[in-house]
């Protein structure tokens, strides 16, 4: 799609993203990408959705399908698991975009913290459902 970068610009502007942001949303974004890279060592990191008003684009993490994206906004970081309403959340990660059909998100403020490995084992889910479809 026009606009979008894949695998190494992906990476890179994602980088860029981080870079920019400068603060505790950056620092975040980059502790959450960690993560899903070491769940899903193969991801492929893509920037989607350019405008004028977001020129960079949307961080997205892809593997068979979206995984999740990443935005920033400014008292929050939202990942978004394109079919999260279709996983296991035992732990209860997911606290945003409930009553949507497809997706669910999770919304992370400044102080949040999150279990790690419930959010790699939700990483992984996704990355397998992408997979089975």
């Amino acid at each position: 799609m026009p606009g979008d970068a894949t695998s190494e610009s992906g990476s890179a502007t994602i980088d860029a993203i981080v870079a920019q942001l400068g603060d505790w949303r950056g620092e975040l974004l980059a502790r959450m990408r960690e993560l899903i890279k070491q769940a899903e060592p193969d991801v492929v990191e893509e920037v989607k959705w350019r405008k004028p008003s977001n020129p960079l684009g949307v961080p997205t993490w892809s593997l068979d399908g979206i995984i999740c994206t990443g935005e920033t906004y400014k008292a929050k970081v939202k990942l978004t698991f394109a079919k999260g309403a279709s996983l296991e959340d035992p732990v209860g990660l997911f606290n945003a975009s409930l009553d949507a059909g497809t997706r669910r998100a999770i919304d992370l403020h400044e102080a949040d913290t999150i279990d790690d490995d419930a959010f790699k084992a939700l990483v992984r889910a996704a990355a397998s459902l992408n997979a089975s479809a």
